[in-house]
């Protein structure tokens, strides 16, 4: 099974891809799509848009988890994050890839333990729980920190179906 997190962004969207198999989770690839930033908002979602169908297209993921809305600096950097929320719910559905959505609290009780990690921490625990060595940019990390929130969800409720531990 494959998972794609994709953490939205109107300037960096970061994406990060993982494969769960037999009880591991193991790292596919990630990345940052960037549009311009001189460019208009709507080049800029269009080039996300294309970005991020063009990963499902390659590597047909199963599910889809994107990092729910909580807060942003400005009244404006909220629009833009939507907008660009937007765009991967739009490329999931189009794409007919399962959605889910999980909030940076639940993403960071689950890579690292405490709700209130700081972004340094998520990194770090991405790097150890996939063994990845090399670039990795916090976008990625957060994106691939959302996949692994997921797969860990998924991990649990086997878990509790197979009355496993």
């Amino acid at each position: 099974m494959k998972i794609l997190g994709i953490d939205p962004g109107s300037i960096r969207c970061g994406y990060g891809l993982i494969r769960l198999q037999n009880r591991g989770a193991y790292y596919i690839t990630s990345g940052t799509i960037s549009p311009a930033q001189a460019k208009p908002l709507h080049e800029r979602l269009r080039y996300i848009y294309e970005g991020i169908t063009g990963i499902i297209r390659t590597y047909r993921p199963d599910h889809l988890v994107v990092e729910k809305i909580f807060f942003a600096k400005s009244v404006r950097a909220a629009i833009s994050l939507g907008y660009a929320r937007a765009i991967v719910l739009l490329a999931a559905a189009s794409e007919s890839i399962d959605l889910q959505e999980r909030s940076a609290l639940e993403v960071k009780k689950s890579v690292v333990g405490y709700g209130r990690a700081e972004k340094k921490q998520v990194e770090k625990m991405v790097r150890l729980i996939l063994n990845l060595q090399g670039e990795l940019s916090p976008d990625s990390a957060d994106a691939l920190a959302l996949a692994l929130c997921y797969a860990n969800a998924i991990k649990f409720n086997e878990a509790l179906k197979g009355g496993k531990p």
